[in-house]
């Protein structure tokens, strides 16, 4: 069908009126001619009148759109010359061929046409797929919008909605704990007296420092404040990095047990409830991490500031005593009990799991423990263990433990938090009931929503809380001899044999070990070393430089391996020496992963420098791994790590 026939004729019903009429006259015509002749008439007339009236319509349309147009066009051109965004036209050399008065305002250059974008905007580049930038011209904020077909530039003035959005980040509320950490063990050495005018003398600094801030400070309990204050402030006080920290262990110095601060805070999110539970979060973990810092959650992302003084050792059993009453009622209600360290199981890792098992034994249920494979620091007692028949058939391998597990087992977790450490990873996924027993400062990474936790920092190991857990447990304990041998060695192992982190507790817990069958003599025999493993560990010492004068970088042979433990124990070596406050050694391990150990006497936080890299620990010791680099790159991130914490 020809083209011409599909499109729509509008005087079709006209010719279709007409036909109808010939037709009518016609017949008409036939009746009479006389009617005919009058029908011809007023049809020649009707006719006439039609086309007049088409002619009149047509004329006034087109008068019509004339005018439309104009006022279209003229509205077009007012608006391009008045509109708040400026249009610029270049050609392909990005030379400007044309723009509009804004451009003129803006740059407040009339004769723009003909110069070079590169020369009148220098800033302003982009890529060949970018459609949109912002960038700033004249102190004022543009964002552009690029249409590199049509060589089309938009310029939008974004400078008092960007400053809009840079007030509302600033005054964003933020809500924060602070909690005294020791205040009742300070007390308890004080006199009524004394003991409120310390707690007086504390608040008035930290009223002092809040009034000074800006911030909203109100007191809820004894030894906690809830404070409220704007964003700008918290970025404030993160410059500062906390310094009311500093400054009331400080003023509280003189005493024989400082006091420190705990601060938690959240911001990032607009719903005070959630500011509320990011805050107590956040405060939890300070304190799981030893105390004395500030850990601050803006949104996801978790900062920490302080931290450094060692966590002061509970004088009172009271949590020991509880912990160990609901371990036991977890212990009744399980089906059966596994028990899992980390990777790489060292001796208090073992030690606290060998603990654990009596603790279940006691209360004629069955355990196990998890165990994958025998390192060089444990295999002198695996080797005493498995010439007991009743404990060798305890350790279980992380297949069998996959297949043993069901929804009724309590898994027990010894020497670790952090769920990518553990033995196997899988385990904590197959049951919700799940006990964490660990000594190590609180890290971001945790496990979720454990049944029962006994996190305490100061405790010097995992072997001496479950050694005092395994006093609660029955008033009449007889624990097998290499049970107490295992604990008392990981005791030792981790105090470096009662010279570090070392408490009247930690005595108290080998006093108790050394009661009930500990042998001394045997935890030497197991701690003995190779002589090999001496001349190997004595190398690394060789290639050592200092840094920062305080702080000693060893790194190992690059065609040699090293295992954890021969890492740790030569930055404990590298701490003997005379001026070092601080030991890193950087050594590869048989994957090819980096590994870095950390060893500091308490003034430097080496847990803040290993978190900087992916690890964590304590305050005096530390360790993390490094996948993908060489020992010169990860000694150059190390020196970076320490450069931002000190």
């Amino acid at each position: 069908m020809p083209k011409f026939l599909l499109k729509r004729w509008y005087g079709l019903h006209m010719v279709l009126a007409l036909s109808f009429s010939l037709l009518l006259l016609a017949i008409l015509t036939l009746h009479h001619w006389m009617y005919g002749a009058i029908g011809i008439v007023c049809l020649i007339s009707l006719v006439i009148f039609a086309m007049q009236a088409e002619k009149g319509f047509q004329r006034d349309l087109r008068l019509y759109l004339a005018t439309i147009t104009h006022r279209v066009k003229k509205a077009g051109e007012a608006v391009i010359q008045e509109m708040p965004i400026g249009i610029l036209l270049f050609n392909e050399e990005k030379v400007i061929e044309w723009i509009n008065p804004f451009m003129t305002k803006m740059s407040g250059d009339e004769m723009l046409i003909g110069k070079s974008l590169s020369d009148v905007f220098p800033s302003l580049t982009w890529k060949p797929e970018q459609k949109r930038l912002e960038f700033t011209y004249n102190e004022r904020i543009y964002e552009v919008l690029i249409r590199s077909e049509e060589r089309l530039l938009y310029f939008k003035d974004i400078t008092e909605w960007k400053e809009l959005m840079a007030r509302y980040h600033r005054e964003k509320a933020v809500l924060a704990i602070i909690h005294l950490d020791n205040l009742d063990e300070v007390g308890q050495v004080m006199d009524d007296q004394s003991r409120t005018l310390l707690s007086t003398s504390v608040a008035g600094v930290i009223n002092e420092w809040a009034q000074k801030h800006n911030i909203y400070l109100r007191r809820f309990t004894a030894d906690k404040f809830l404070a409220l204050m704007e964003r700008e402030t918290l970025e404030k006080l993160e410059e500062s990095r906390f310094d009311i920290l500093d400054v009331v262990r400080e003023m509280t110095a003189d005493n024989k047990i400082p006091i420190t601060l705990s601060i938690g805070v959240g911001a990032g999110v607009n719903s005070y409830i959630e500011l509320g539970q990011m805050a107590q979060s956040s405060l939890d973990i300070a304190l799981g991490r030893g105390g004395d810092q500030a850990a601050v959650k803006v949104g996801n992302k978790l900062t920490f500031y302080g931290g450094k003084s060692n966590a002061v050792e509970k004088r009172t059993r009271v949590r020991a005593r509880v912990i160990a009453h609901a371990l036991r009622d977890l212990i009744h209600e399980a089906e059966h009990v596994i028990v899992m360290g980390h990777k790489q199981p060292d001796m208090d890792s073992i030690g606290a799991s060998l603990g654990v098992l009596k603790a279940v034994q006691v209360h004629n249920k069955t355990a196990y423990i998890v165990l994958d494979e025998v390192n060089p620091s444990v295999e002198r007692l695996m080797k005493e263990v498995n010439t007991n028949e009743e404990l060798a058939e305890a350790f279980i391998t992380p297949e069998q433990a996959i297949r043993l597990i069901s929804g009724r087992t309590l898994l027990v977790i010894v020497d670790t938090h952090r769920p990518s450490l553990v033995m196997e990873p899988r385990l904590l996924n197959e049951t919700s009931r799940i006990v964490v027993i660990d000594h190590h400062r609180r890290s971001e990474e945790f496990i979720e929503d454990p049944v029962l936790l006994y996190l305490e920092p100061y405790a010097s190991s995992t072997a001496e809380l479950v050694t005092e857990l395994l006093q609660y447990q029955s008033d009449r304990m007889n624990i097998d001899s290499l049970i107490a041998t295992a604990l008392l060695a990981g005791i030792v192992v981790d105090t470096k044999s009662f010279a570090f982190r070392t408490g009247s507790r930690t005595f108290e817990a080998a006093s108790f070990l050394r009661r009930n069958g500990a042998d001394t003599a045997t935890v030497q025999r197991l701690l003995k070393e190779d002589i090999n493993q001496f001349k190997k560990r004595a190398r690394i010492v060789m290639n050592t430089e200092t840094y920062r004068e305080t702080m000693a970088i060893a790194t190992g042979d690059p065609h040699e391996d090293y295992t954890q433990v021969q890492v740790a124990q030569a930055a404990e070596l590298l701490l003997t020496l005379s001026g070092i406050q601080a030991s890193f050694v950087v050594a590869r391990r048989a994957d090819d992963t980096v590994l870095i150990s950390a060893r500091s006497l308490g003034d430097i936080n080496v847990q803040s420098i290993m978190e900087q890299l992916g690890g964590g620990g304590h305050l005096t010791g530390a360790a993390t791994q490094l996948e993908g680099v060489s020992l010169k790159e990860a000694v150059r991130r190390l020196k970076e790590a320490i450069d931002a914490v000190i």
